[in-house]
């Protein structure tokens, strides 16, 4: 079964939040999982739209299919509501949501830029509204698959951490992935079932739209 005509929503990429006018606090998420996964959910024929943040260029203009809908970010809040829109104007089956989003945004911007030569600058951070619990509650019936990186965990870490955000967010699907001594590493996690070690970014996502087209092949 493929999924021809689905709407597919994702998210891939860093998310800036401001300190100043001219500063932010970004991260180093290059947006590639995200852009893998919509090249191939294009070629079977889905209809997908990619919400892409400030990647490198030549992350951006690496061989994108002009079948896929493009919309770039590069703000937290800026993908907030871009989501918010994209959900209540549009029906989408699926969303993946490979965008690692800032999790802590200063809790006052300063107007202008700050000034250098300071011996020392606090800057005070809270967290930032969930964006993954955007989509359930704007569209309960859609397939969400949400993604969890933890840096150097063990197997039975990685999949708590999974099955917490499965419990915390209503997520159908986590890919729970972790990179250890640079070899890069992940599982797929559903409410049910444990798929993996899939140990490259490419087997990850053929994995996962395995179980997307085995998924609609029931529906």
């Amino acid at each position: 079964m493929n999924l021809k005509n689905k709407r597919i929503l994702i998210t891939a990429g860093p998310t800036w939040v401001k300190i100043d006018s001219v500063r932010v606090i970004n991260n180093t998420a290059s947006g590639l999982t995200g852009i893998l996964l919509a090249e191939k959910l294009n070629r079977l024929g889905a209809k997908v739209t990619l919400l892409l943040g400030p990647v490198a260029l030549a992350v951006d203009t690496c061989c994108l299919n002009n079948k896929i809908r493009l919309i770039r970010f590069r703000f937290f809040d800026e993908l907030r509501l871009i989501l918010k829109r994209e959900l209540a104007l549009k029906r989408y089956a699926v969303v993946i949501h490979t965008a690692a989003v800032s999790d802590y945004k200063p809790a006052l911007i300063c107007q202008g830029k700050i000034r250098s030569g300071l011996k020392a600058l606090s800057i005070k951070l809270r967290p930032t509204p969930k964006i993954i619990n955007v989509f359930k509650e704007a569209q309960p019936d859609i397939f969400l698959v949400g993604f969890k990186f933890e840096p150097k965990a063990s197997k039975i870490n990685l999949i708590k951490e999974a099955r917490r955000l499965i419990k915390n967010t209503h997520s159908d699907l986590i890919a729970a992935n972790t990179l250890k001594n640079n070899h890069y590493l992940a599982y797929l996690v559903s409410p049910d079932k444990i798929r993996g070690p899939m140990r490259s970014k490419k087997n990850m996502a053929e994995s996962l739209i395995k179980i997307l087209r085995c998924t609609y092949a029931r529906a």
